[in-house]
């Protein structure tokens, strides 16, 4: 079974005090399990998460859109899709192929916020592709617009209506959110990533 690793860290964390953003990816990364064996913080504002690979995009919209709900903030983020070949009892003691490809990811990031690695050199081309091109909406993403997508992604089943109850916002500012988010076009291209990585798993 391969596995992700995303490697990450808080663009302009030295310029803002880290109670503003270090409770924000504590409170993301809590959703997708515990640490330190799911995911753990280092360096300051470095962070890693293990998560399937099939749900690894979605993690990196949510972690991306809970800190672009900061002013000034942003995020990088690598995914490293493949095989883990030992599982410690931290994320840290752990180690094999998908934190390999993760951290050499991250090392090529330079000034692209979201980029992923896997042992496919076509699929990298084609998503890395997709990434770049999502990255024109997401680095753009206002505070009150990652704040619905976030919402949004984290409840699909909601309703427009339903959302706005919980932010407190009007049915059609809402609206107007998702599609300035891409929300949309996020949720077929989630949906085509996970059926390609389903393809992958089978080849495995």
């Amino acid at each position: 079974m391969i596995k992700a690793i995303l490697t990450g860290d808080i663009v302009n964390s030295r310029e803002e005090h880290p109670h503003i953003w270090m409770p924000a990816l504590k409170e993301i990364l809590n959703q997708f399990g515990e640490t330190p064996k799911v995911w753990e913080i280092f360096r300051g504002d470095m962070f890693q998460l293990q998560i399937s690979a099939k749900e690894s995009l979605t993690a990196a919209l949510k972690i991306k859109a809970r800190i672009r709900m900061l002013n000034n903030l942003d995020v990088r983020i690598s995914i490293g899709i493949g095989k883990v070949e030992y599982q410690g009892t931290s994320i840290s003691e752990s180690n094999g192929e998908a934190f390999i490809l993760s951290g050499e990811c991250f090392e090529q990031l330079k000034r692209k916020k979201l980029a992923i690695k896997t042992p496919w050199q076509e699929f990298n081309e084609e998503w890395n592709l997709y990434l770049k091109l999502a990255s024109l909406t997401t680095d753009n993403w206002a505070p009150k617009t990652a704040e619905t997508f976030l919402t949004a992604i984290n409840k699909p089943d909601s309703t427009q209506k339903e959302i706005s109850n919980i932010l407190n916002i009007t049915q059609s500012t809402v609206s107007e959110n998702l599609k300035r988010s891409g929300y949309y076009q996020f949720e077929d291209m989630i949906n085509r990533f996970i059926h390609k990585i389903n393809n992958l798993e089978v080849q495995c």
